[in-house]
């Protein structure tokens, strides 16, 4: 039985006085039925680790580099994020894959970092507007999802989030039919590279414009386990409904 996963992306938002959502949060919950994850942005790992004081919320980073140390100005390794407290790290989200150009392989790289550091990698797959149109979703997500989950993934140590890119920040959710075809075809493509068992224990998040009024009907869906939820995640009273949502699902 696969654990639930509501995991939040904060990008860049958030200052030291936001550190309050993470405290109420973390007091809505104080033993939940699911995972709740939070990526706040690198400065305030430390003090969200600080604020959940041993709570169940775990705290999360949003990208590291693939080196574990060098002259990579202005980057942070994995091993430098697990030291800061976070136990899990987004890698390959849409806004890094086009604005930073970074491609599978970059984020097959980041993954192996992620597991060797001791970190779970969440790792992110998702068409544009246009190959969903040409009805090419399903041969970008193989290819994406071949060549950046490294051979180290297992069960314990990733997660697979479709974000179809068109979806996120934009209002527009694909349907249940659509995520599910998408979300049953990952599952069928681990189990074929890593045997049933292990594909199994992958838990696999749907995000992109995940809010309150849609989240019971996405965590309907086959082989959804779970949320990457964005802009709904910066405040508890947003993101607790679509928490309670996942633990009604479970």
């Amino acid at each position: 039985m696969r654990r639930k996963l509501a995991a939040g992306n904060w990008k860049m938002h958030g200052l030291l006085a936001d550190l309050s959502q993470i405290s109420a949060l973390n007091a809505d919950h104080p033993d939940p039925a699911t995972d709740i994850l939070i990526c706040p942005p690198t400065t305030l790992i430390v003090p969200a680790c600080a604020a959940i004081n041993g709570g169940a919320v775990q705290i999360g980073a949003q990208d590291c580099h693939a080196r574990a140390s060098g002259a990579f100005t202005g980057d942070l390794s994995a091993v430098m994020l697990k030291d800061a407290g976070a136990t899990a790290v987004i890698v390959g989200h849409s806004e890094r894959r086009d604005a930073h150009e970074e491609s599978s392989e970059d984020v097959r790289a980041k993954s192996k970092a992620a597991h060797a550091a001791g970190l779970t990698a969440i790792i992110c797959l998702g068409e544009s507007l246009a190959q969903r149109e040409a009805a090419n979703t399903l041969d970008i997500i193989a290819g994406q999802l071949s060549i950046s989950v490294p051979d180290t993934a297992v069960a314990a140590n990733t997660v697979i989030a479709y974000e179809p890119c068109w979806a996120i920040g934009s209002g527009l959710t694909p349907t249940p039919a659509q995520i599910g075809e998408v979300h049953d075809f990952i599952r069928a493509r681990l189990t074929t590279r890593f045997g049933e068992a292990e594909a199994n224990g992958m838990r696999l998040l749907y995000g992109g414009s995940v809010k309150p009024g849609n989240a019971a009907e996405i965590f309907e869906v086959s082989n959804v386990d779970g949320a990457l939820v964005g802009g709904a995640s910066l405040k508890a009273e947003d993101f607790t409904p679509i928490i309670n949502a996942l633990k009604a699902a479970s």
